[in-house]
């Protein structure tokens, strides 16, 4: 079942198209949330920074621990220690910190103490071994560089992330002072927790639609190669090729396999057809020599004395050569290869008219490559052809012309009437209908003559001769 079900195009279009958007709103996502999550950190960097600084520019002016006003605020924690890692002074509440490398809370605690500060605001702010009038000796130099790092604090009771800016103040004469200072992250992680459920919730029905999106618009795509597919498994079944498939009328890609379907099952029945016609004309084409060869020998066998033996030789002969004219016609049918044989096609011409009464020819040498055996059955057939229609001559010539062996066959005769002149290279034709078959023959040889010609690259035309009668051009590319 998933086998069929992932092997249809619609589903798999619906796969493909629903993976490319989960990739591009993975990325989308992650790119919005870690924006997010960078800007809202800037902003309580800047927070944190400008905190740190106004206390540390109060504390290098020289202000006592005690008059610092950004100690006073409720909801931002201020740690300030020495060079050795005392803390000196600490905001209002804060209980506990953690993120500033010192997580003492009491003043005159080293970096390593853990106090709770549960004293009173006044320890909170003085020193243990520093005076006034030692606070208010000279005045600091505030570095302008900030660093930032991430904690914890515990403010009245209460515990949050911060992020932690720390500004150094330095003194001549009492070392240097670092100034700590945290903005909470809470507006941060609360924000990029309401985009991350939004986007957990969103996703998925975001990718519901656009699923059910493409499979409905891939199934309207695909409804007409259904009906084309259903049509021909329709004309496959029933064997009746002259049906045709719909053709929709969106002129796409569809439309135009639909026609291309209909182009290709009208040359089907076409040759079908040629096949069939073919068959009845060679099977009455046969019938005919058979029936006759048979009636002489019955006659024969019964009657010695009345046996026709040169008319069975005859009907022997023509039923041989309607025989051999079938089978090349086959073989042409069936794509067979011409070769590539390089042989005089003047020569040829001179070697198949000799020993023909009323045959002129003038022959130029002209090299051509293909089947030798098929180019001289063609050239036979032609001038069979010529010598049964022609009064008293017929006149061959072999030339060159460009990139063409043209060779030309020419009779006195009566002509082609040109509404005739492609039809008699249709297979059985004969425009002599009244003429005996043993004299019109099996009205094959043109048709032979003009296959050959295009197996090899050439052509095969009539028009009229100057004497009146008709004109035969054989053209065949020249050998290179």
């Amino acid at each position: 079942m998933t086998r069929r079900l992932f092997g249809s195009v619609r589903s798999r279009a619906t796969l493909a198209a629903t993976l490319v958007v989960a990739v591009a709103l993975i990325a989308a996502g992650a790119a919005v949330l870690l924006s997010l999550r960078s800007d809202l950190t800037g902003q309580a960097e800047t927070e944190a920074a400008n905190a740190a600084r106004a206390v540390a520019v109060e504390l290098s002016d020289g202000r006592p621990y005690d008059k610092l006003t950004g100690l006073d605020e409720d909801d931002r924690p201020v740690q300030i220690v020495d060079e050795r890692d005392r803390v000196v002074a600490v905001s209002d509440d804060l209980e506990r910190i953690t993120g500033t490398g010192v997580d003492a809370v009491r003043p005159g605690e080293d970096g390593g103490g853990r106090g709770r500060g549960d004293g009173d605001d006044d320890s909170r702010h003085s020193g243990s071994g520093d005076s006034d009038d030692d606070r208010r000796d000279g005045t600091g130099e505030v570095d302008p560089e900030t660093d930032f790092s991430t904690g914890t604090a515990t403010v009245d009771g209460t515990t949050a992330d911060y992020r932690f800016a720390s500004v150094e103040v330095e003194f001549e004469d009492r070392g240097t002072f670092t100034v700590y200072a945290g903005a909470p992250l809470a507006a941060e992680r609360s924000a990029v927790g309401t985009a991350t459920t939004a986007l957990l919730i969103g996703f998925p029905l975001l990718l519901a639609v656009v699923a059910g999106a493409t499979w409905l618009v891939t199934r309207r795509a695909l409804n007409p190669v259904e009906g084309i597919r259903r049509e021909m498994a329709a004309i496959t079944a029933s064997e009746d090729l002259a049906r045709r498939v719909p053709v929709p009328s969106t002129h796409d890609e569809v439309a135009r396999l639909a026609l291309t379907t209909n182009e290709t099952l009208a040359a089907l029945e076409s040759s079908v057809e040629r096949q069939r016609r073919f068959v009845a004309d060679a099977s009455h084409e046969l019938r005919s020599p058979i029936a006759s060869l048979r009636t002489q020998l019955e006659v024969g066998a019964a009657h010695p004395g009345l046996l026709d033996l040169e008319g069975a030789v005859a009907d022997t002969v023509r039923l041989q050569t309607l025989a051999a004219d079938l089978l090349l016609l086959a073989r042409l049918d069936a794509g067979e290869r011409p070769g590539d044989a390089r042989f005089d096609l003047g020569a040829l011409v001179r070697e198949h008219a000799e020993d023909r009464a009323g045959v002129t020819v003038t022959a130029a040498a002209v090299p051509v490559a293909g089947s030798r055996a098929q180019v001289g059955r063609v050239l036979t057939n032609l001038l069979d052809n010529a010598l049964r229609h022609a009064r008293s001559a017929v006149t061959v010539g072999v030339r060159a012309e460009g990139e063409w062996a043209v060779v030309s066959v020419a009779d006195d005769g009566d002509g082609v009437p040109e509404a005739d002149r492609e039809r008699i290279f249709e297979r059985f034709v004969r425009l002599d209908e009244a003429r005996s078959r043993d004299d019109g023959g099996a009205g094959l040889g043109l048709a032979i003559a003009r296959d050959v010609a295009v197996r090899h690259g050439g052509t095969l035309t009539v028009g009229r001769a100057p004497a009146g009668g008709a004109l035969f051009e054989l053209r065949l590319p020249r050998a290179r």
